[in-house]
């Protein structure tokens, strides 16, 4: 039977995604200080689980880079040997998994439609220059420890004279082979770099010449133990799940909703929440370590062409299959090749023609270049909070300055345009008719109608005042309280207030406020509130 070609590119994008999972498990084990099996251990099940409940098709939820960092982090405040750090990290997991389904079952992924895309794609970039910085010891052979970016960079170019020339040239031979089996979408590259890397180990005795290997692999199954803890202890570790739940929700959702966007699928944020709930408890289950829909895993899914969630289910069981197979051959692969396999995945992500489009069309630049250097400057945790601050400032912004239209007739038409934007659109005699922008609320109510009461009041011959709501979904108590002054400061211009394109909810709140008289002057449409304006100046 011959296989579909959507099933062939999950076969192929699976083996590709298998190759780079393993030397990506190995190199976050060693950042979060634990043992490259639970680490491979996560990424199998955490595919597999995923591909369960979630449904991203690109998603690889897996070890990240970032939450191994915090994970170290948070076993550091932690004192004890290396069966007690164990404890505290499967324990680590578990909350993360129950946080996250807690998060699905309040329905908080509603909380992710405040990221703009913009921010997502300076998010996506800024994660990917950290991470390709952070790979560069490994690729040069060197150790480079820093407790911020900025510090990190000086150290990393201070360690230039120190790089070591066969790590250096391991794994750049990697990354441009890496890059230019990339031309050919069909061929697994990081699976061939890898078997590659492991034959020149073997043949040139590369770790006798200096270069840094992965080491003996043991894969083992076992229940937790997780021992008797004290209650403190257990509230300091859920303290420090906190982040561990940012961080990964942001990378994950960052990565899923990026990736779907290209793509045009669409995604439910609470399930996704719930399957990286599930994933994590799964990965706590078998002393795995958190788990995430990685970028660099998740983009290379994407390059890689997969159709479906079959590719994670194959990169797991690929994964697991090459590890219990080659486990002894995987120990002499060299680490400078794994740096090249993790940059090569990201290298894509660094395209700037998204920032280039945005500049061009003069909207939203500022947001991404903003989140793109608040990851890199401050961190994934910090930078996504400022990232979703330039979101909700951008939209507190736009809504607490909108602009405020003056309508026209359109032609013999009923419909009323702004007259700005159309040469031919007529002002009604007499009439003042404004639209604003954006919905009424309590942080622009005061603004619109201050600038619409001073503007009547300056035009000679204006009688009636029609307001358009027909952005205005529903008054809160302070933009109702000014709507109801803005009637009365309109009547004691000598002017009639109508209003226009009301809707019932907003009909509903007037009513209860006892503003049955401005009720009665609420109309369905723009044309129905001029006709009656006109009625009333006839005394018809």
């Amino acid at each position: 039977m011959r296989m579909s070609g959507s099933a062939m590119a999950d076969w192929v994008a699976g083996l590709s995604v298998a190759g780079l999972m393993l030397p990506e498990a190995v190199a976050y084990a060693g950042i979060a200080g634990l043992a490259p099996e639970r680490a491979i251990l996560a990424a199998v099940v955490g595919t597999l689980t995923y591909a369960a409940f979630g449904r991203s098709r690109f998603a690889i939820v897996a070890p990240t880079s970032s939450a191994a960092a915090i994970l170290a982090a948070t076993l550091a405040n932690f004192p004890g040997g290396a069966a007690e750090q164990a404890i505290l990290a499967t324990i680590s997991v578990a909350f993360v998994g129950c946080l996250f389904l807690a998060a699905g079952v309040a329905r908080l992924g509603l909380l992710t439609g405040f990221i703009a895309r913009p921010v997502l794609r300076g998010f996506s970039f800024g994660l990917a220059v950290t991470i390709i910085l952070h790979q560069m010891p490994t690729l040069t052979g060197t150790d480079v420890h820093a407790a911020d970016l900025g510090h990190y960079v000086i150290a990393l170019a201070a360690s230039v004279p120190h790089w070591h020339g066969l790590s250096l040239a391991t794994g750049g031979l990697a990354l441009v082979a890496l890059m230019l089996l990339k031309r050919f979408p069909l061929v697994p590259g990081a699976f061939l770099v890898i078997a590659a890397g492991i034959a020149g180990s073997l043949l040139c005795g590369l770790e006798t010449h200096g270069v840094k290997v992965v080491g003996p692999i043991a894969i083992t199954f076992s229940i937790p133990q997780i021992g008797t803890l004290e209650l403190a202890t257990l509230a300091r570790l859920f303290e420090y799940a906190l982040p561990l739940v940012l961080i990964l929700f942001a990378e994950s959702w960052g990565t899923m909703r990026s990736l779907a966007l290209r793509h045009g699928d669409i995604l439910e944020p609470n399930r996704e929440l719930g399957a990286l709930g599930a994933a994590n408890i799964v990965s706590a289950l078998v002393q795995g370590i958190p788990v995430g829909a990685g970028f660099s895993a998740g983009s290379a899914a994407e390059a890689a062409g997969a159709a479906s969630r079959l590719t994670a289910v194959l990169a797991g069981l690929g994964l697991l299959l090459l590890v219990a197979a080659a486990a002894p051959l995987v120990a002499h692969l060299p680490e400078p090749v794994l740096a090249a396999i993790v940059v090569s995945a990201l290298a894509h992500a660094l395209d700037v023609r998204p920032f280039v489009r945005l500049w061009r069309l003069d909207r939203d630049q500022y947001l991404a270049i903003g989140a793109a250097v608040g990851v890199v400057m401050f961190g994934v945790v910090d930078g996504m909070l400022i990232a979703i601050a330039f979101s909700l400032a951008a939209l507190l912004k736009r809504m607490a300055s909108p602009q405020i239209a003056r309508l026209g007739r359109l032609g013999d038409s009923h419909d009323y345009v702004d007259a700005a934007r159309h040469a031919d659109a007529v002002h009604p005699q007499g009439i003042a008719i404004w639209r604003p922008s954006e919905p009424v609320f309590f942080a622009n109510a005061e603004r619109i109608f201050g600038i619409i009461a001073r503007t009547s009041r300056a035009e000679v011959g204006i009688e009636a005042v029609i307001l358009s709501l027909e952005e205005t979904f529903d008054l809160d108590s302070t933009s109702l309280e000014a709507l109801m002054e803005f009637d009365a400061r309109i009547a004691g211009l000598g002017l009639e207030l109508r209003l226009a394109r009301v809707r019932d909810h907003v009909r509903d709140v007037l009513i209860r406020a006892g503003a049955v008289d401005l009720v009665d002057r609420a109309s369905y449409s723009v044309d129905d509130a001029v006709e009656a304006a006109r009625r009333d100046r006839h005394g018809d």
